[in-house]
């Protein structure tokens, strides 16, 4: 069976603008790995999303990223296990809270910098306008479909 040539700009809109995201988010996970930042997947993200505002029950963790209870603790182990995310204290001792580490607030330092980085390589290659364009008219097709409040509240889910 032959391989099948496809052009990026035959591609209808939602297409293009997922692959768009997932080479973007694949080479930001790259550059972060090479600045130190190992064991990191896209998936993380979902909980580090969560815990940028502060620390979390896993129960509330949970819910808000819409899987088991049992789910949530194995990410959190994962991610305590390599120093992303770290316990903290709760006021019941019944309740397991947990927060993002220094090194968990250095990788989204991180990352940001390199989206940055990204967007301003992308300014130079395309202008300023065509790219806010762009932005703008994603951004309407996000509220036309009924995303925007699940970016607003951070409540994107991984895709299943």
């Amino acid at each position: 069976m032959e391989d099948v040539d496809v052009r990026p700009e035959s591609l209808d809109l939602g297409y293009l603008a997922l692959f768009v995201g997932q080479r973007m988010n694949d080479q930001v996970l790259e550059e972060l790995h090479a600045a130190g930042f190992t064991g990191l997947r896209h998936s993380h993200g979902h909980v580090f999303q969560h815990l940028l505002g502060g620390a979390r029950s896993i129960s509330e963790l949970a819910k808000l990223l819409g899987v088991t209870q049992q789910a949530a603790s194995k990410s959190v182990a994962e991610l305590e296990s390599l120093g992303y995310v770290e316990k903290t204290e709760a006021g019941d001792a019944r309740v397991r809270q947990v927060a993002l580490s220094a090194r968990g607030l250095a990788s989204v330092e991180k990352s940001q910098a390199l989206r940055s980085a990204l967007q301003k390589r992308f300014e130079r290659q395309h202008g300023e306008g065509p790219l806010q364009e762009a932005r703008t008219l994603l951004a309407g097709m996000l509220v036309s479909l009924g995303g925007e409040d699940a970016v607003r509240r951070r409540r994107v889910r991984q895709p299943r």
